[in-house]
């Protein structure tokens, strides 16, 4: 019996004395699967730059479509100036409504007067509901 008592425990410490040291080591680099925190640093990074790269890439190529249109009489170069362009290209196109439709101010006071109904008990006293 205490063969098997000590077997059992040999194996439960082996088992966890591996997966601590795999865990908390650079170890666990080496299986597939796992990442490398420089790996997961450079990729955030790359992805920041390619996301600023490609702002640049845009406000150029507004600004070079600008400059065809005046090497093509298409616009008057009095009007054409490179800030102007850039803060055009900057701007929201289409100024968005936020404020509530009749309907969902309907809905909110609908939902209000239900939740006001599922709270009152027999008594006409509120009660918190558990979720």
């Amino acid at each position: 019996m205490s063969v098997f008592v000590t077997l059992t425990l040999g194996a439960i410490f082996l088992i966890s004395a591996t997966t601590i040291l795999i865990a908390f080591t650079p170890l666990r680099e080496l299986i597939p699967g796992y990442s490398s925190s420089e790996l997961k640093k450079n990729a955030t990074v790359l992805a920041l730059k390619s996301d600023s790269l490609s702002k640049a890439l845009k406000k150029n190529e507004i600004y070079i479509k600008s400059i065809q249109k005046v090497l093509n009489g298409e616009l008057e170069y009095a009007k054409f100036s490179k800030d102007s362009i850039l803060s055009s290209a900057d701007e929201v196109k289409e100024a968005v409504d936020l404020s509530p439709s009749e309907t969902e101010i309907e809905l909110r006071k609908r939902v209000k007067e239900e939740e006001n109904i599922s709270t009152a008990t027999p008594n006409g006293k509120s009660q918190k509901t558990k979720k």
